[in-house]
């Protein structure tokens, strides 16, 4: 007769209730994981870790001129996130914010690309609102095939960005191409009135900042204090209930992608209108994809948001003074960014979840 053996095995179990203070931490522990264990990985690559650390986390923060890039990149980075935020709480996980920001580029550059003489203060305004537009109009696409065909909007929306993409590159070398711009792949130089204006003088940082942080409120007011959050919420925690409840489930979709599309094509426009001044292929430069990043770091709430845009944008401007200044590749700037991540999510899980070892 074969022995029996007992084995024990942990379960992750649903806490009654999450701790208040351990959300509050779990940013700031996934922060310190990925700092120890992208520090074993500069040692391991030959580079000095205090010399990189210095230069990722301390220098954004010792000169105005440094703090101000950290703000003029925070802008498009909150403002995508606070979008995507929306939509991730209603479990529609829109992954094409990079394309959405294309579109919304495009859309806005037509302006002063087809009316180069014009002028006006009307210019930049009609920019933001035309770019909020092609952010929609993209996004609306995703939400179509969403609601109609039950498709994933995880791929049709990452497939619709790469499209994004080819319709920027065919512009930027067909129709929109500036004929004195030396052969290179970019449109004209925008007018002056078709820049945002500069909200702090002496630096890049302009009106935008502005707006995303009044947009910044009234995301909040829409997920805490309004009863079309509310909606947007209980369907995504429970998507049945809100069935028996009258919600409808194809228009709480259609609003979470219209929402994350307009504020992708908004920060889309208020980078070729702001430090930018023409279309360029180099506007994808994955604002789309760190703002998923941005959203889940800052808990999907609008306050956490705004604190860990301007940490992800310290990263960025961080990493940029790391490569020139201690050697790093840009390749191990993106680990330590996707570490961050990776870091919060198993922290998240656990102030959410308890191991529970049972028996078997």
């Amino acid at each position: 007769m074969s022995p029996s053996y007992t084995f024990r095995h942990p379960l992750l179990v649903r806490r009654e209730s999450a701790s208040l203070t351990m959300k509050f931490l779990a940013p700031l522990i996934a922060l310190g994981v990925a700092v120890l264990f992208n520090l074993a990985l500069y040692v391991a690559i030959g580079r000095d870790p205090v010399a990189v650390f210095y230069a990722l986390l301390i220098e954004p923060f010792l000169s105005w001129a440094s703090f101000s890039e950290v703000l003029l990149k925070a802008s498009p980075l909150m403002l995508i996130a606070q979008g995507l935020a929306i939509g991730f709480r209603a479990k529609v996980f829109n992954i094409g914010a990079e394309g959405q920001f294309i579109l919304g580029a495009i859309f806005a550059s037509a302006i002063p690309i087809w009316f180069p003489a014009a002028t006006g203060q009307w210019i930049w305004p009609a920019m933001l609102v035309l770019g909020a537009l092609g952010g929609a109009c993209w996004a609306s696409i995703t939400a179509f095939w969403r609601v109609r065909f039950n498709a994933n909007e995880i791929l049709v929306s990452l497939m619709l960005s790469l499209v994004a993409m080819q319709v920027l590159n065919y512009l930027l070398v067909g129709p929109w191409k500036d004929p004195e711009g030396f052969n290179f792949p970019q449109s004209v130089m925008f007018q002056y009135d078709a820049l945002v204006p500069t909200l702090i003088p002496g630096t890049r940082v302009n009106v935008s900042l502005l707006i995303t942080l009044v947009l910044s409120l009234v995301a909040w007011l829409l997920m805490q204090r309004s009863f079309q959050g509310y909606k947007l919420q209980v369907g995504g925690l429970a998507p049945r209930a809100a069935g028996y409840a009258g919600f409808s489930e194809s228009r709480a979709i259609w609003l979470a992608l219209l929402i994350a599309g307009g504020a992708a094509g908004l920060a889309g426009a208020a980078e070729v209108a702001g430090p930018l001044g023409q279309l360029q292929r180099s506007i994808s430069t994955g604002y789309g994809y760190a703002a998923i990043i941005v959203a889940y770091l800052g808990g999907l709430h609008p306050i956490g948001i705004i604190f860990s845009a301007l940490l992800m944008a310290a990263l960025y401007i961080g990493g940029d003074n790391a490569m020139v200044s201690a050697g790093l590749p840009i390749a191990a700037v993106r680990v330590f960014l996707g570490s961050v991540l990776l870091s919060y999510l198993i922290s998240l899980a656990f102030v959410r979840y308890r191991l529970d070892w049972a028996s078997r």
